[in-house]
Parts: C-alpha cells; structure tokens; sequence
C-alpha cells in the first residue's frame, strides 16, 4: 500500500502510483485544482489489522488517535522527514519525494508493520540536482 499524504501535484503521480500499489491519498495546501480537489481531506488506511489516519496537516488532526483506535497518523505539509511516539501513537511525516523544499532531503518513509515495536525507515531519493 502506498500512502501520499498529500500535495500530490497532479493525476499522473497517482496514476503511476496506483501501478505500483493501491494508494490512500488525501488532499494537500497546493491540491487545488483538477483531481487535486476532488481528494478528502482526511483519509483511514487499514493494512493488516493496523489503522491508519492520513492528514496532509497535522494541525489538522480532528480525533484523538488512540481513542479512535488509530495506531498510526501519516502527515505530509512540512516536507520534513520525521517519527515521534505519542500516547501508544507513532506519528510519521515522509518527507516529499516531489521536487526538493526548503533544502530538506527528498525522501519517503516504509513502514514495516511485521515487527515489533514497527519499523520505519525513510529513504532518501535522488533528483538529479543534488
């Protein structure tokens, strides 16, 4: 499964994604026109028993997580690649794996629900500019 949490840019990064996997996508600050809008805000992913809240805005997050037996939360917005725990929660921000922002790396995030405690690991992509 791949998650994109958002600022997906156009329909061709989700048709080639769609290639790859089935994609949980929500919509992001520059997802304003075309598919872009057409997007949720707010998206659940379940894979192998664990649940999963995507948000493009971690400002955004509207439930208490682990009150809603989410176990994860996906964000995106900052660019910054990042993995915090909170409250039996594992917050993880992938980073951007579009053009480079602010001089953060390029990078996605793979979680590996197959061990305890959950594996994550970002990966750091080439532009071609770097």
């Amino acid at each position: 499964m791949i998650i994109h949490a958002g600022d997906v840019g156009g329909p061709e990064v989700l048709e080639a994604l769609q290639k790859i996997a089935p994609v949980i996508a929500v919509r992001g600050n520059v997802d304003t026109d075309g598919c872009g809008k057409t997007l949720p805000f707010r998206a659940v992913a379940e894979t192998g028993g664990t649940n999963i809240y995507v948000v493009h805005r971690i400002e955004d997050l509207d439930i208490n997580p682990a009150s809603a037996e989410m176990r994860i939360v996906v964000s995106g917005h900052s660019h910054k690649p990042g993995r915090s725990e909170k409250g039996g929660v594992l917050y993880v921000n992938p980073g951007s794996a579009g053009p480079r922002r602010f001089n953060l790396p390029i990078s996605v995030a793979q979680l590996d629900l197959t061990v305890t405690p959950w594996a994550v690991k970002f990966i750091q992509l080439m532009d071609g500019r770097s």
